[in-house]
């Protein structure tokens, strides 16, 4: 890593060389972010805080190796995908990815009820399979490119696609559903 004089540079380079206090203070300081990443990926609280473990012991194994040509946040937060993705390989539950995907989740701006309506979408994305939940999280919250989750899954471009368009049709469905049976118990 280049020599960085920052706050973040020099705790990087303390837990480099193995500082037990600056290794807590990083995890302190990214736990609660990455483990929301980590239940995203996985359907239980059980699988979320393996994936947060095995997360930070790659992240600790390989801070050498962060050069500091991006930002720290988002070098952290593509080894904790790509350890969430490697946790589902590996439970095999991600059986089958389906076919297709086209299509974006709509622009999100960020007022509050946005952002009640993201947290809707994130909890009901829990219910999808694996495969839709997985492509979905990847393309519409991670922002990668179908190109780059079809490279990561071991799919087509089009398989990608295709699941993160029939994603958000079942998601649409289960707001829709949420919202239709929040409307007839306030009319009752």
């Amino acid at each position: 890593m280049n020599k960085t004089y920052t706050p973040e540079g020099q705790l990087i380079e303390n837990c480099i060389k193995g500082e037990r206090k600056s290794q807590k203070e990083l995890y302190d300081l990214y736990s609660s972010k990455m483990y929301s990443i980590c239940l995203r990926y996985s359907k239980n609280q059980m699988d979320a805080e393996d994936i947060l473990q095995e997360g930070f012991v790659k992240l600790f194994n390989n801070l050498s190796r962060f050069r500091g040509e991006g930002s720290f946040d988002g070098w952290v937060r593509r080894i904790f995908v790509n350890t969430a993705i490697e946790h589902i390989r590996r439970k095999s539950l991600n059986t089958s990815v389906g076919e297709g995907l086209e299509n974006t989740i709509a622009d999100r701006h960020h007022n509050a009820l946005d952002r009640l309506y993201e947290k809707d979408i994130i909890n009901s994305s829990l219910t999808l399979s694996d495969g839709y939940r997985t492509v979905f999280n990847l393309y519409a919250i991670d922002g990668y490119s179908h190109k780059e989750i079809a490279s990561k899954l071991g799919i087509t471009e089009s398989t990608s696609k295709s699941q993160f368009s029939r994603a958000k049709a079942l998601l649409r469905n289960i707001i829709q559903n949420k919202s239709n049976k929040k409307k007839t118990a306030v009319g009752t």
